[in-house]
């Protein structure tokens, strides 16, 4: 994938991570009770949010990796997204829970990718 390709998918995730971050601290209480769901989805905007800027990093580096660019695009949609889905409901969406780890292993896999020459 080009430096534009990944440009671009850090302009998409950084912008909904932020719409999804602000949804959760403003939104969120009214359709979720619990503490620890509010928590958990913090957490998946804010490693969007990472994974955002790090795209953004990769696209403008001399260095850029294309393979990277898809794990990690790949993978926080993967996370992310299916963080989201279960916190909203659970149980209409059980089935994304595995999804979430395979996610979390996708952009592992690009940060110990950047390591390749």
């Amino acid at each position: 994938m080009s430096a534009l390709v990944a440009l671009r998918c850090a302009a998409v995730l950084g912008a909904t991570g932020v719409a999804l971050g602000a949804f959760g601290a403003h939104g969120l209480k009214k359709v979720v009770s619990e503490p620890d769901r509010i928590q958990t989805w913090d957490m998946a905007a804010r490693y969007q949010l990472i994974h955002a800027a790090a795209l953004l990093a990769l696209s403008a580096s001399a260095r850029h990796k294309p393979y990277v660019v898809g794990l990690w695009a790949a993978g926080t949609v993967m996370f992310s997204g299916s963080i989201y889905c279960l916190v909203l409901n659970r149980d209409a969406f059980k089935a994304l829970g595995p999804v979430t780890p395979l996610g979390g292993m996708l952009m592992i896999a690009g940060w110990l990718a950047l390591l390749t020459p």
